[in-house]
C-alpha cells in the first residue's frame, strides 16, 4: 500500500480555492437540511435534489440509505472521479460520521484505495485506522 504524504482534510473548512471540491456526506434525496451537506449547500453549491457527485465546488457521497456496505459503491465511485479529474484537490470530510452515525473505523476502510490518489486528501482519523498510525 502506498503511504499517505499530504496534508489531511482541515477539520473546519469555510472557504475552498478555486480547485478544491469540498467532499460530504449526503443522502439520496439531496435534502441537503443539516452538518456538511447544509454547508455545503450554502456555501460550495450543493444543489437541492441531488445526492450524488459533483455539485459547484462540492461532491456528495449518500451515506443514510443503509449500512456501511451500501456506501461502498458510492466511494468507488468517487474514487473513480477524482481519478479523471486531477485538476481538482478532493477534500474528504468525516463523511458518515456525523449524523448518519457510523464511526470513524466503520468508514476509513472504503477510503483504502484513496490513499493512492494523490488529488484526494482524507480526514487524518480515516488515514489513522487506513495505515493503523497512531
Amino acid at each position: 500500500m502506498k503511504r499517505y504524504n499530504r496534508a489531511y482534510t482541515p477539520e473546519m473548512i469555510r472557504d475552498l480555492k478555486a480547485d478544491e471540491v469540498f467532499v460530504f456526506g449526503s443522502n439520496l434525496a439531496g435534502a441537503h437540511g443539516g452538518g456538511a451537506a447544509l454547508l455545503a449547500y450554502r456555501k460550495f453549491g450543493a444543489i437541492w435534489g441531488q445526492g450524488v457527485g459533483l455539485q459547484g465546488q462540492s461532491y456528495g457521497i449518500p451515506t443514510m440509505q443503509g449500512g456501511v456496505e451500501t456506501i461502498k459503491p458510492y466511494v468507488g465511485e468517487f474514487i473513480g472521479f477524482a481519478k479523471e479529474h486531477t485538476e481538482y484537490k478532493f477534500l474528504v470530510t468525516r463523511i458518515g460520521c456525523g449524523i448518519a452515525g457510523f464511526y470513524d473505523e466503520e468508514i476509513a476502510p472504503l477510503f483504502k484505495d484513496a490513499l493512492e490518489v494523490e488529488n484526494i486528501f482524507l480526514p487524518e482519523e480515516f488515514v489513522k485506522n487506513l495505515t493503523n498510525n497512531d
